[in-house]
């Protein structure tokens, strides 16, 4: 059998949430509103315990904090001194709701956040997701993706405010 690769030109919405407040400020705020998720949810999905899984993935905020990276520290390496950390934001049932119709879906989920200091001030960077997972043109991945843009919009506008 013979490999085959596809490559698709997709068209991406960037946004950018600025804030007049301080980097720490608005970090905090972040983190206290969108907590960070429990991994006994996935140590029971990895032992098949699905039934309590789901209720586990049921009870979940809207959003959470899957993982993230400061990449401000990584700068450090260069000798520059900035603040950023890279999120990964999301709820598994809402990421499920997508991949069971396009498993290609996972690619976005959970979705990236950037928290970001620089000479513009401080803000929130990422791709709205109703254009990442709109490539896929399913109607039902784009339902889930529409909702998923509101939910992180108005957890980043209230986290930069």
């Amino acid at each position: 059998m013979t490999n085959t690769i596809d490559i698709k030109k997709i068209s991406v919405e960037h946004v950018t949430i600025r804030s007049g407040r301080d980097f720490n400020a608005v970090r905090a705020k972040l983190e206290s509103i969108i907590p960070r998720i429990d991994d006994g949810i996935f140590t029971l999905m990895r032992y098949r315990q699905t039934e309590r899984a789901l209720q586990e993935l049921e009870a979940l905020p809207t959003l959470s904090i899957f993982g993230f990276r400061d990449h401000g520290a990584l700068l450090q390496v260069a000798g520059l001194q900035r603040q950023s950390i890279q999120y990964d934001i999301g709820n598994p049932l809402t990421a499920s709701k997508m991949t069971r119709h396009r498993i290609s879906a996972g690619l976005y989920a959970p979705v990236r956040v950037l928290l970001r200091e620089d000479v513009d001030g401080v803000g929130f960077e990422y791709d709205r997701p109703s254009s990442t997972f709109g490539h896929f043109a399913d109607p039902q991945v784009d339902q889930v993706a529409q909702k998923l843009d509101q939910d992180l919009l108005a957890a980043l506008e209230t986290a930069t405010s």
